[in-house]
């Protein structure tokens, strides 16, 4: 998922700008909250279908999200593929797929 790459020009985009002062797990935190409000508000009074129908600012409200949620994970020292799976274990087990 996350690709050593994306971490890479996401890094390099935060200090050409001196951002990484900014960037603590508080204000990344709270940004992601921001960002997906944003996302969401996206999809206020409205079908899902209408939701999606401006397709260019999900994909931007989400890649926000994502960007601030892979600098958290930076910031921590985690691997997102490993974090992610670790969850999808813990949910299987909480919620265990029907036996048909």
């Amino acid at each position: 998922m996350m690709t050593k790459t994306s971490m890479e020009k996401i890094n390099a985009f935060r200090d050409e700008r001196h951002w990484r002062p900014f960037h603590n797990e508080k204000d990344l935190a709270l940004s992601i909250s921001l960002e997906a409000s944003e996302l969401l508000e996206l999809f206020q009074w409205k079908t899902a279908e209408e939701g999606v129908q401006d397709i260019e600012r999900v994909k931007e409200e989400l890649a926000d999200v994502l960007i601030y949620s892979y600098m958290m994970a930076d910031n921590l020292g985690l691997d997102i593929d490993e974090i992610i799976n670790e969850k999808l274990i813990k949910n299987a087990e909480k919620y265990p797929a029907p036996k048909d």
